[in-house]
């Protein structure tokens, strides 16, 4: 919305105030500022609220607005005065106003910080959490413009406003004084209050989900007339998935006569149902979507999918329409999954949905699966059924312009019915929240990621996100921070979320081997070592083994307590006429579950070559009963060869989720119906598993292991998150915070460069001192006199280096002179770099004294807008940088993220006494990463440190060269109030 002439051209229009919000009920709204066109708007407003509403918020009977009423709540400097409104449909549902005033609590300007709030809310929207989201809105404003404090006067009856109040996390007063209650809030953010603000996020997103995920009723628009066409597709799959909730058919081209279509009614128009529709799925062209649209959000509709193509995917022209759709449908309160998408299924039995292009539901299960690919959620699909796996829910979002993964991890965080989340990403349209949603998913049910579009670095056609710079290893160690499992392939997606979904998490990682055939147990063992597994010697059951065999050495390795996996390996027996006979995998399968079943709880793999029936029969569900099988009982189970198929135990085992704290919240769309199907293994008392799940088998060992690879380092992840680390309180004693943000805001001036500046090495000295980063002095040396007086100064023996661009750190090349232990030797290595490399003004060579031996290694920091701080660690030299080994974390940093980060390199075993050295100093090193993490967190304007290299010796270590940039600090979408993406 555009500012009117008779506004002050001094404080414009701030269109960067205007928000898209997600409300309680999972509906969503728009922030904006007031203006003076929204005089009619506002006495529209007031008129449907109720005399009561007035009553508290005026303290008197106010029946109406007057004109001066209206003038002075429209007409706002938007700096000493800001009206903010909420608007569905373009109507107003809430307004919140402050005035600055002074401290006797008259009108006032800056420099005065503080002013006096107040809402309004329309009694038909009270209770959608709309004044709790205007209030992070107001408050993001009023601190944008130097108001510290909100000062609020509330009668105590208005026990909703006060509620909204106490509980946003603020630090406040409250007294009570002539009547009122009288209320001061602090508007400095505080840890409380970012908690209360993600607590109403999460809640709100994961109820936006579920609306689109559990309609009680669902239009398919653009249903053909004649059979085929994408809309009829989709009725006949919602018919055939058992929906069970009512479904209709729309078509504007439909008969005034016609009836039904597909046995459903069929409509004209969302408005001629007649009744309330929850979900629209739309199969139209796309110029005809906007009316669509409309027609859905004045009919109360709250969500869409949109399948219809010709969005950002055709170019700058489709990026347009597409920002228009979502602008049109948040309008009206609902969310989009699309467009260009295939649709959505959710498997609750209470449900039963599958609004997609999918022609058979998948079975029941615990896996949710999100995909930004139709054709890659269709591969998925296929392998997850092939494989006799289950899912919650499926959605493939196509363009994903609005509701995104991040939506669905907060779904998928509370929804008792999914115990696996699988995501298939082409883009992170906000890293940030990415990683701090998976980090906290991650701690209660595991995330896989599969991520495309790795190394294009451009978005792929259709997703209209910003493009992080940070490269490809960068983003795969930050999803290992935060717990997220990153898999390269869906087939590794598929191999490691069946693992998953059916068995429970390894205590660590050492795996027991067991099989008929030494050559596939020796496979499966180097498999193991490569993917950093302790496998034992593998068991050679010989090629006579018996499923009975199988079953008591099975028994036997899970009872063992220095193994917390097993790998079973298998290959057909053979009969005397050297075929493979038939029907034994269905055997070995009964008698590798009923092992399962009563032995403890550790996970079981199966590696199988060509062995018919094994994996179908170890996919099949089984019960909680446990029940004699075959393998039990004397008879043909005891030789190899064919054998009738036996009824196996049915139960399901306990999954990783069942086992961590059950988060907050509600049992979701997809919550299971069946008791037998949630058997949790807090119920066993002897230590065993309760319950036998489905034990995934693989054609090949690499993919066992790499999948049981995964896992384990995902268990042990886990285990530390149980605990998290801490950053230790001796920092703050010799860190000058303050004193550094003064350094800061100096060296910036009070007109900083938006690119920033980089900082000489003197004053990347002195700020880098106040955090505790003693950097070595070197000293200029234009000519040989200057480097002969600097020695002098700093004592032999000394390094003279050359510091010019194209030689920094790279001794390889010749530009560094080390142990230099006098004038003379100084002077003929000063002869040596100029002549070999260059002039003086072309090296500008530096003299350092020499410090103590060590290990050469690199600290850098840096600021990606999306993405946040990265801290990165990597050993210094070229033989690091040609191989990419760099470890990163995110920034703030912990204890036991540094101490993992210098842990996580292939190089380093050379801090940790390779080869007979001397280990060095890592207790130093770390004290050092985190001092640049604090530095780099405290004072965003820091965007880049550089410290190398850091030489750590075995006591202590030395900073020989330091490069820092300044910057103003970029926005910290993270931290501000709660809004939508809007790309």
């Amino acid at each position: 919305m555009e500012p009117t002439p008779e506004q002050s051209p001094h404080h414009a229009y701030p269109d960067h105030w205007e928000a898209d919000v997600v409300l309680r009920d999972g509906g969503t709204a728009r922030v904006r500022p007031i203006t003076t066109d929204d005089a009619e708007r506002l006495v529209s407003f007031y008129e449907q609220v109720s005399d009561e509403s007035k009553y508290y918020r005026f303290f008197a009977p106010y029946p109406r607005l007057s004109a001066r009423d209206v003038h002075r709540f429209t007409h706002h400097d938007y700096v000493d005065r800001v009206g903010l409104a909420v608007t569905v449909g373009g109507e107003f549902i809430a307004t919140v106003r402050y005035d600055r005033i002074d401290d006797r609590g008259r009108p006032a300007s800056a420099p005065a910080d503080e002013a006096e709030v107040a809402f309004l809310v329309q009694d038909a929207h009270q209770g959608r959490g709309v004044a709790s989201a205007l209030l992070e809105h107001i408050a993001a404003v009023a601190r944008e413009r130097g108001i510290r404090r909100f000062a609020a006067e509330v009668l105590p009856a208005n026990n909703k406003m006060i509620k909204v109040f106490r509980d946003a996390g603020f630090t406040q007063q409250r007294s009570f004084e002539d009547g009122s209650v009288h209320l001061t809030l602090d508007l400095e953010p505080t840890a409380e209050s970012l908690a209360v603000q993600r607590a109403r996020e999460q809640r709100a997103e994961a109820r936006s989900v579920q609306r689109l995920l559990a309609p009680g009723s669902v239009a398919v628009i653009g249903v053909g007339r004649a059979p085929g066409g994408v809309g009829r597709t989709v009725l006949r799959n919602l018919l055939g998935s058992g929906f069970t909730g009512r479904t209709y058919a729309v078509n504007t081209s439909f008969a005034d006569d016609l009836g039904t279509v597909e046995g459903v009614s069929a409509h004209r128009s969302v408005g001629g149902i007649g009744e309330q529709v929850d979900l629209a799925v739309v199969a139209v062209p796309a110029d005809r979507v906007p009316e669509v649209v409309a027609d859905c959000g004045e009919h109360g509709v709250q969500g869409i999918v949109v399948l219809s193509a010709g969005y950002a995917e055709r170019g700058a022209e489709g990026r347009e329409r597409q920002r228009e759709l979502v602008r049109q449908a948040r309008s009206y309160g609902m969310r989009i999954i699309g467009p260009n998408a295939f649709g959505i299924i959710n498997t609750s039995e209470s449900v039963r949905l599958n609004a997609s292009l999918a022609p058979e539901s998948p079975k029941a299960g615990r896996i949710g699966l999100f995909t930004q690919s139709g054709a890659i959620g269709i591969a998925l699909l296929s392998g997850l059924h092939r494989r006799g796996a289950g899912l919650s829910a499926f959605i493939s979002a196509g363009n994903r312009a609005d509701v995104s993964g991040n939506d669905f991890l907060q779904y998928w965080y509370e929804d008792q019915g999914t115990d696996v989340a699988l995501l298939y990403l082409e883009s992170l349209g906000n890293p940030r929240k990415f990683t701090r949603l998976a980090r906290r998913t991650a701690a209660v049910k595991p995330v896989v990621v599969v991520k495309g579009a790795r190394h294009s670095g451009t978005n792929p056609p259709g997703h209209a996100v910003p493009v992080s710079r940070i490269p490809d290893a960068t983003v795969s160690a930050l999803m290992r921070q935060a717990g997220v499992i990153r898999v390269d392939t869906v087939t590794e997606m598929v191999d490691v979320g069946l693992l998953l979904a059916g068995q429970p998490l390894p205590d660590g990682p050492r795996v027991a081997i067991l099989g008929n055939s030494e050559s596939l147990g020796l496979l499966t063992y180097d498999a193991c070592l490569a993917e950093g597994l302790r496998p034992r010697p593998p068991r050679d059951l010989t090629t006579e083994a018996s499923p009975r065999d199988f079953r008591r050495a099975l028994a036997e390795a899970l009872a063992d307590r220095t193994c917390d996996a097993v790998i079973v390996t298998a290959i057909p027996w053979v009969g005397e006429n050297g075929e493979a006979l038939t029907g034994e995998g269905e055997v070995l399968a009964a008698a590798l579950r009923e092992a399962a079943t009563t032995g403890p709880a550790k996970p079981v793999a199966v590696v199988h070559v060509e062995m018919g029936g094994l994996a179908q029969a170890l996919a099949a569900a089984t019960s909680t009963a446990n029940q004699p099988g075959p393998a039990n009982q004397p008879g043909p189970a005891d030789r190899p060869g064919p054998h009738p198929a036996a009824a196996a135990p049915q139960a399901r085992t306990s999954s990783p989720a069942a086992s961590a704290a059950t988060p907050p919240g509600r049992s979701g769309a997809g919550a299971a119906t069946d008791s037998a199907d949630t058997t949790d293994s807090a119920d066993a008392t002897d230590g065993t598993r309760p319950s036998a799940g489905r034990i995934p088998a693989y054609p090949a060992a690499e993919r066992a292991v790499r999948a049981l690879a995964e896992v384990v380092k995902y268990a042990q992840w886990r285990r530390h998150a149980a605990a998290p680390g801490k950053v230790p309180e001796f920092l703050d004693e010799t860190i000058d915070e303050h004193a550094t943000a003064g350094l800061i805001e100096t060296l910036l001036g009070p007109d900083p460069d938006p690119r920033g500046r980089p900082l000489t090495h003197d004053e990347a000295r002195e700020l880098l001192a106040g955090y505790g980063v003693p950097v070595r002095p070197a000293l200029p040396a234009p000519d040989p006199e200057a480097a002969v007086a600097a020695a002098a100064e700093l004592g032999y023996p000394v390094a003279l280096k050359t510091t010019a661009p194209h030689l920094r750190h790279r001794a390889d090349l010749g530009g560094v002179r080390l142990d230099l232990v006098n004038e003379n030797a100084l002077r003929r290595a000063y002869d040596e770099l100029t002549e070999l490399l260059g002039t003086p003004a072309e090296l500008r060579p530096v003299v350092q004294a020499m410090v103590p031996r060590g290990v050469d290694t690199v600290v850098r920091a840096s600021i990606d807008a999306a993405a946040g701080a990265v801290l990165s660690f990597g050993l210094a030299g070229a033989p690091s940088e040609l191989l990419g080994d760099t470890a990163h974390r995110l920034v703030p940093a912990t204890d036991r993220d540094v101490a993992e980060l210098i842990r996580s390199i292939r190089a380093a075993p050379v801090l940790f006494g390779w080869r007979g050295a001397a280990p060095a100093d890592t207790a130093a090193l770390e004290e050092l990463l985190l001092r640049v993490s604090r530095l780099v967190d405290d004072h965003p304007e820091v965007v880049s440190v550089a410290l190398e290299p850091v030489v750590v010796a075995t006591q202590g270590l030395t900073v020989l060269g330091a490069t820092v940039r300044l910057a103003p600090p970029p926005a910290r979408s993270d931290l501000g109030p709660r809004r939508l993406p809007s790309y």
